[in-house]
């Protein structure tokens, strides 16, 4: 059974930064060949993109945290992280790590990021 257990989240100021970490267990070697990926979802708000990694390396980014935001993956450990620097009132939600591979998709429990002064 596949399980993804985020961290890493919390109350962080303006400008401030937060790295958030998903480890993923049950999967094995299948990490390695998975596309990894972060969400998230403000209060009123749909669930949205914010960074996808593939199993090569090749990463993409949501407009609204491009140069601010690095998606990172270590294969070794089974874990995917997002680096958030320059943190914004607006990046305040829900961060959720997603696992794809072939038709199985997974999704963490989330954890709570809000920036606030």
């Amino acid at each position: 059974q596949v399980q993804l257990v985020e961290s890493g989240g919390g109350l962080v100021q303006p400008g401030g930064s937060l790295r958030l970490s998903c480890a993923a267990s049950g999967i094995g070697i299948i990490f390695s060949m998975s596309a990894m990926g972060w969400y998230r979802q403000a209060p009123g708000n749909q669930r949205e993109l914010v960074a996808t990694i593939t199993s090569g390396g090749s990463t993409n980014y949501a407009d609204s945290v491009k140069g601010r935001f690095t998606i990172s993956r270590d294969n070794a450990k089974n874990t995917v992280y997002l680096q958030m620097n320059s943190l914004k009132p607006e990046d305040t939600a829900v961060y959720y790590c997603n696992h794809k591979f072939a038709s199985y998709e997974h999704w963490g429990q989330g954890t709570q990021v809000t920036v606030s002064s």
